[in-house]
């Protein structure tokens, strides 16, 4: 689904990566892994965090599509988040429940994306 995104966000980020980087860092005898390791992962760290922050928001945001075609089903197959916490708050009205179970996935997302956030900023300094 972001496929395209993140791969344009990617090939942008490298494309502003200095090439004379590449080129000092195969000089000292760097390898692949190590060029990628110093080099481009660096240069990249504000596409990864922004990739990381919208792929996660949008893998748990995928109520409308699922709840429209399956409902959740056949079974739980295609059961997510979004549509276990709508299934309790409004199919078995065990609001308390549906809203426990949603301030649990809020703490799950903050934890997945504030590091990757705090990280980006704090290399950027």
């Amino acid at each position: 689904m972001l496929t395209g995104l993140c791969t344009v966000l990617l090939l942008t980020g490298m494309g502003k990566i200095d090439g004379s980087l590449y080129e000092a860092v195969r000089l000292d005898g760097a390898g692949f892994f190590r060029e990628f390791v110093t080099i481009t992962l660096p240069g990249l760290r504000q596409e990864i965090a922004v990739l990381v922050t919208i792929t996660v928001i949008a893998a748990l945001s995928t109520f409308d599509i699922i709840y429209t075609t399956t409902k959740g089903g056949p079974g739980t197959t295609t059961l997510v988040p979004g549509i276990e916490i709508f299934r309790l708050a409004f199919v078995q009205s065990q609001v308390g429940l549906a809203s426990a179970f949603g301030v649990v996935l809020l703490v799950f997302v903050l934890l997945l994306v504030l590091p990757v956030q705090r990280l980006s900023r704090e290399r950027d300094r």
